[in-house]
């Protein structure tokens, strides 16, 4: 798998209309915190139980129309939990998997604040909120 930051994811994005970029959140933080202009959303993991959702891999197949070796990147909300998603991801055969590091909210500051060091809306770069 590879890291890349958010500038870094942005700027792949924008050069290779064929990658896509997957936020992995859960549909609560997707709406109502933001999410990356572009971003389709499959999530991870839902609460209240928190389980994997098995077929998470075969959802972001059929988003890509079965196309494996299409980038796909992977986002949440500080680089960590794509981490994982895109692990399955390339367990179930996909060959482009790249995380996007500090993801949409960043890491957590002195404070247990998120959005102050970090992330895809700290980059500035394009999102929405519903």
């Amino acid at each position: 798998m590879l890291h890349l930051d958010p500038l870094a994811a942005h700027a792949l994005l924008q050069e290779n209309p064929q990658a896509v970029l997957v936020d992995c959140r859960t549909e609560i933080e997707h709406m109502y915190v933001g999410h990356p202009a572009g971003a389709e959303h499959v999530a991870w993991q839902e609460g209240p139980d928190w389980e994997i959702d098995p077929e998470f891999a075969d959802k972001v197949k059929r988003l890509v129309r079965n196309d494996l070796d299409r980038p796909v990147l992977i986002i949440c909300r500080s680089g960590q939990r794509s981490i994982h998603a895109g692990d399955a991801l390339e367990t179930a055969g996909f060959s482009h998997v790249i995380n996007v590091l500090e993801g949409f909210e960043g890491p957590l500051d002195e404070d247990y604040h998120r959005g102050t060091l970090g992330g895809w809306r700290f980059r500035g770069l394009p999102w929405f909120q519903t």
